[in-house]
């Protein structure tokens, strides 16, 4: 993919968190996702290229956070973001 092809920052962001409330929109109420998730459904090649999207998402699950309209947690339990180290899942807020 060429500079040219690749989507602007602030449009990959937009790109990321809509990715990120459609699925969850798909699933019930409970239900969490992982970042990789809105990577997998934002990245459009056919191999592991998503993975450079990982940190993107996560920053996109924290706007959502401060929009006030998902939460991010680990092990089960809604953590602040700034303390939040190593895998984290999202979910709608209760």
């Amino acid at each position: 993919m060429t500079d040219a092809e690749r989507p602007s920052d602030e449009r990959l962001d937009q790109r990321l968190e809509r990715a990120i409330l459609e699925l969850l929109e798909r699933r019930d109420p409970a239900a969490t996702i992982c970042p990789s998730d809105a990577a997998r459904a934002v990245y459009e090649g056919d191999d592991d290229g998503w993975r450079a999207l990982m940190e993107p998402a996560r920053r996109a699950a924290r706007r959502l956070v401060d929009a006030g309209l998902v939460e991010i947690t680990q092990k089960g339990r809604p953590v602040a973001p700034a303390t939040a180290r190593g895998p984290i899942r999202i979910r709608r807020i209760r």
